[in-house]
């Protein structure tokens, strides 16, 4: 893994660091200053990618070449990039757990040069993950209990985001992807059917769904809205009952008034003795619509969700943030207008019933009937475990979302549960302050 994938900043400040002998034990928090007013809750994602990034971190002969003869860093400072390696400790809230805004989601210590290189791919990371991880949960509230199919591959903005959006959808419910890679690769359900050139490359709908049927017997979705949708819906029924086809058997319909064509569609089917054959809806679905659909009764068994679950559409980042906590034993804040930051390395303690978090100071006992949040995942730079599989990640995911109030899942006015300081950490960050403003003395311009 390259040491150039970081910001310039980073690699200045590292390399100042080194030259003073700056190398002492550091801590920085990460975490999401506010929730965005549409999310009561986020799921916790990235963390993996992150453990991975930080085992095999290195600067090769070209980084070095590059930083030498493009930035002109020094030879020093290059011996000193050449011979890192990431030796800290990471604490983090494991993979599909779900957190809240102001409380750390990742808490690494390590010499204060290699905790700050890698602020730059954490952020990137456990940002753009817990962002498409949380919209797709919003999903699946809004389906109860139906199925969902991950769509997204040909609109998520880059290849690996469509294998990440993959992942991290199946972990927080959906049970199948259209990306056949990404199916392979986490062990998941790969699912699809056809698409309208299929259709409009025969001489006849009918045609099509002959062909398509005869060669995929055991997997059939027929897309029925290429021309007309119910008409399309009986010629499904035709071929379906021509061929005497049995088993896992459905219909798609990718346009117009989606809840109104799935019921003449269900009714059809039910009155043609096929009431197994399901009925799958897509086109530009999100979480409202699906919540629309599913209040108003439309009898759809599957959606299929794509582009905007895939870039999480309506609130695509979240204003995460990675501060220095603590320095060489020494608690640091950030004192600017509307970011402040809490001081000191940090645990979370979350009470199931009612549901609450408590940020606290990371040494501080656990709380009767609270339980620790934040997990060592990390020591000297080394996995303390094994990499969760998804269906792993997905339990841990269910007991949360099973314990959230009604008014967190609520997806138009959601009310997030209360995060609040325990009395150490409130005391330490007035002490910071404190000393922080005495320091500063007057000034004057």
């Amino acid at each position: 893994m390259s040491g150039l994938l970081t910001d310039l900043y980073e690699l200045n400040m590292a390399a100042s660091y080194w030259r003073r002998g700056m190398t002492e034990p550091a801590t920085f928090s990460l975490f999401v200053r506010q929730l965005p007013e549409t999310r009561g809750f986020l799921v916790s994602a990235g963390v993996e990618h992150c453990l991975d990034y930080l085992q095999e971190l290195r600067f090769d002969d070209e980084d070095l070449r590059y930083l030498r003869e493009t930035l002109g860093f020094t030879p020093r400072d290059l011996e000193a990039f050449r011979r890192f390696r990431f030796t800290g400790d990471v604490w983090a809230v494991p993979e599909g757990r779900i957190v809240l805004g102001g409380e750390p989601l990742v808490e690494v210590t390590a010499p204060l040069p290699e905790a700050q290189l890698i602020e730059t791919f954490l952020l990137n990371q456990v940002t753009y993950e817990t962002t498409i991880a949380s919209k797709a949960a919003r999903c699946v509230i809004a389906a109860r209990g139906r199925d969902l199919v991950d769509f997204a591959f040909r609109r998520t903005q880059g290849i690996e985001a469509g294998i990440d959006v993959a992942r991290l959808s199946a972990m927080v419910g959906f049970v199948g992807t259209s990306n056949v890679e990404a199916a392979r690769r986490f062990g998941l359900v790969a699912a699809g059917t056809m698409a309208h050139s299929y259709v409009e490359a025969f001489p006849t709908e009918i045609d099509a769904f002959r062909a398509f049927a005869r060669d995929f017997p055991e997997r059939i979705t027929f897309l029925v809205d290429t021309y007309d949708t119910i008409g399309g819906v009986g010629r499904a029924i035709s071929v379906i009952k021509e061929l005497g086809l049995r088993g896992q058997l459905g219909i798609r319909i990718d346009s117009g008034d989606l809840g109104e064509l799935a019921r003449r569609s269900r009714r059809l089917l039910d009155r043609s003795g096929i009431p197994h054959v399901r009925i799958l809806a897509s086109g530009g679905l999100d979480e409202f619509q699906i919540d629309d659909l599913v209040r108003s009764g439309a009898p759809i068994d599957v959606f299929a969700v794509g582009t905007k679950m895939g870039v999480s559409a309506d609130h695509p980042y979240l204003d995460t943030a990675y501060k220095l906590v603590c320095y060489g034993g020494r608690p640091v804040m950030k004192l600017s207008t509307r970011k402040v930051t809490a001081p000191g390395r940090k645990q979370v303690f979350r009470r199931s019933r009612p549901f609450g978090d408590l940020v606290a100071l990371h040494d501080e006992a656990v709380p009767a009937g609270r339980g620790r949040l934040l997990e060592p995942l990390m020591t000297a730079g080394r996995r303390t475990g094994c990499r969760p599989s998804v269906a792993q990640s997905s339990g841990l995911f269910d007991a949360d979302l099973a314990l959230l109030p009604k008014a967190a899942r609520d997806l138009r006015s959601p009310k997030s549960p209360p995060v609040s300081s325990s009395r150490a950490l409130r005391r330490l960050a007035a002490d910071t302050r404190r000393r922080l403003m005495g320091g500063l003395g007057s000034t004057s311009v």
